[in-house]
């Protein structure tokens, strides 16, 4: 299982929020340059990225700094926020970036992942899908549709996505624990995507209790940054994965 350290971008600074709500904003880290440093020096291979101005402007706001945290470390990027063109997507693969997650447009346009896949590949193309008591949350988690977060899941297997991160927004950054139960039913509902899990991860334990529940990968955000799981913990599952 992979773990991928979070950061979220916000005003030029890595952020992190309480439930999806940007009224609820800490600052984590003045430099996300020297943020990103941080994990890189630790040799994680991962960096979850997340461009919080890109998801409620709708386009990519944060594309440049984005671009010199590739630059500046070894590590594989995914970003994901605001995406919304093909250009986008092609942009941030031309900067390097090793893959890019489509969000409320999943939901709002799957015919656009549909292109998406096609043009640039399922390596490249991932699809993030966030919800709000199991219906899929967009535009930054403000706006909540009637589509639960299994049918999309499903729709976007049948479309080729062969990848999923999913967080339930009323967890994430409450260090109160993920929900278990959602990761357990989209692995049933969709045993051939690899599931990521994102949100409410508080304690090494629960890493341990996704990876036995079969997720590909887990992303850790608040509890790094509050010190409930520490770079060490973090390194142990990255050694793990090495040959």
């Amino acid at each position: 299982m992979q773990l991928l350290p979070a950061i979220d971008l916000k005003a030029g600074k890595a952020v992190r929020l309480y439930k999806g709500d940007f009224a609820k904003v800490s600052v984590v880290h003045e430099d996300p340059l020297a943020q990103a440093e941080v994990f890189g020096q630790a040799k994680l291979s991962y960096l979850h990225v997340v461009d919080l101005d890109g998801a409620l402007e709708g386009k990519a706001v944060n594309a440049t700094l984005i671009a010199q945290i590739k630059k500046q470390e070894q590590m594989r990027v995914e970003v994901g926020g605001g995406v919304r063109t093909l250009a986008q997507i092609q942009a941030y693969l031309a900067a390097g970036i090793d893959r890019v997650i489509i969000g409320s447009m999943a939901v709002k346009s799957p015919t656009f992942v549909k292109e998406a896949l096609a043009t640039f590949g399922p390596e490249k193309v991932v699809v993030g899908i966030d919800a709000k008591d199991g219906l899929v949350a967009t535009e930054g988690w403000v706006e909540v549709s009637h589509v639960t977060y299994l049918e999309l899941a499903k729709k976007m297997v049948a479309t080729g996505v062969q990848t999923i991160i999913y967080t339930d927004v009323d967890k994430d950054g409450t260090l109160t624990g993920p929900n278990f139960d959602h990761y357990r039913q989209l692995l049933r509902a969709v045993p051939s995507c690899q599931i990521i899990a994102s949100g409410g991860v508080h304690a090494v334990e629960d890493l341990h209790e996704l990876q036995q529940i079969g997720v590909a990968g887990v992303i850790v955000g608040k509890a790094f940054y509050e010190g409930k799981i520490s770079l060490e913990e973090m390194q142990q599952f990255e050694d793990e994965r090495r040959p």
